[in-house]
């Protein structure tokens, strides 16, 4: 019983692979390699190089190593850049779902788990985001991933295709020593790049009707996230029905300067972060409520700060500052 992995070579997709080899089960991996790894990959995993774009790549794929579902994980994933390359945002997360399911109903393979986003909400009013918070995403990026999520719905009422789109928040942390967040755009990365090479990282804004005036995020490990799909992939598989929406969230937020600070606690490099302006849209506080994906997902934060900043340091030190 295989599952395709899409984006199986990037940060997420490869710890999804490797959750999905811990628990005994087959996948094959599609991945352009245009932000992924190859070396992120096994060598003993199935590997196919290409965009969800090619229908006929895909469906070939799904034929050719049988396989029963999908955990749809390639898309374009900046949010920033996607308002400068609005057409090629679409282009890759929306196209390239439809292209996707085209293939997937062409060979018979009816599950599917997506990989959604917290950027579907914009800028929540609320100080605890659920599965009901309105949606209201402000960038191409957002947008694109809440016409999947569409999509994927409209497609199931047609064919009865079992579906859930999982909404991931930040996620940080590395479940492997060779596995690393590679990202140019992401807040772990960043300060490891700059604090390697000799810099002092920013915070941007200190000013936030916060508690330490910095603003307030939801990160959650990328293990425990890899594992939630597992489980969902499994049920899905087994006739189940869940949700159409899940996020994967903490229930509990954290600043940026605690973040700051765990980060010099951890890694032992002893900064203190300068102070910049803020940047233009960033709300004070993003948090979500993790209790219907730990209902139905066994979807449960078993690692803690230090554990997120200590794992992620480690891969990057390892092989992230190499390359």
């Amino acid at each position: 019983m295989t599952w395709l992995v899409t984006g199986g070579a990037g940060y997420i997709g490869s710890h999804v692979v490797r959750a999905f080899a811990d628990a005994g089960m087959d996948v094959v991996v599609l991945d352009s390699l245009e932000s992924g790894h190859r070396e992120f990959v096994d060598a003993e995993v199935p590997f196919v190089e290409g965009n969800v774009t090619d229908t006929d790549l895909v469906r070939r794929t799904l034929r050719e190593r049988a396989v029963v579902g999908v955990v749809h994980v390639a898309g374009y994933k900046y949010a920033g850049v996607s308002v400068r390359r609005p057409l090629h945002t679409y282009e890759q997360n929306v196209t390239g779902t439809i292209h996707l399911l085209e293939a997937m109903a062409d060979t018979g393979v009816e599950s599917v788990v997506f990989s959604s986003s917290a950027a579907v909400y914009g800028t929540p009013d609320t100080d605890l985001v659920t599965e009901t918070t309105p949606t209201a995403p402000e960038s191409p990026y957002g947008e694109s991933k809440l016409v999947d999520e569409w999509v994927l719905r409209a497609q199931a009422r047609a064919t009865g295709l079992r579906q859930t789109s999982l909404r991931y928040f930040n996620v940080v942390g590395s479940g492997y020593d060779d596995l690393y967040d590679s990202s140019p755009h992401n807040l772990f990365p960043k300060v490891f790049q700059t604090l390697t090479s000799g810099g002092v990282p920013q915070i941007n804004g200190d000013d936030y009707p916060t508690p330490d005036g910095t603003c307030v995020r939801d990160y959650v490990h990328v293990a425990d996230l890899a594992h939630s799909h597992v489980v969902a992939a499994r049920s899905l598989a087994g006739g189940g029905v869940l949700e159409d929406v899940y996020n994967l969230g903490s229930g509990e937020g954290v600043s940026v300067r605690q973040i700051m600070d765990t980060i010099a606690h951890v890694t032992g490099v002893d900064f203190t972060a300068e102070i910049g302006p803020r940047r233009p849209g960033d709300p004070a506080r993003i948090v979500a409520s993790g209790e219907l994906a730990g209902r139905d997902l066994g979807w449960q934060m078993r690692h803690s700060l230090d554990d997120m900043v200590r794992s992620a340091w480690g891969a990057w030190t390892r092989v992230g500052a190499r390359q």
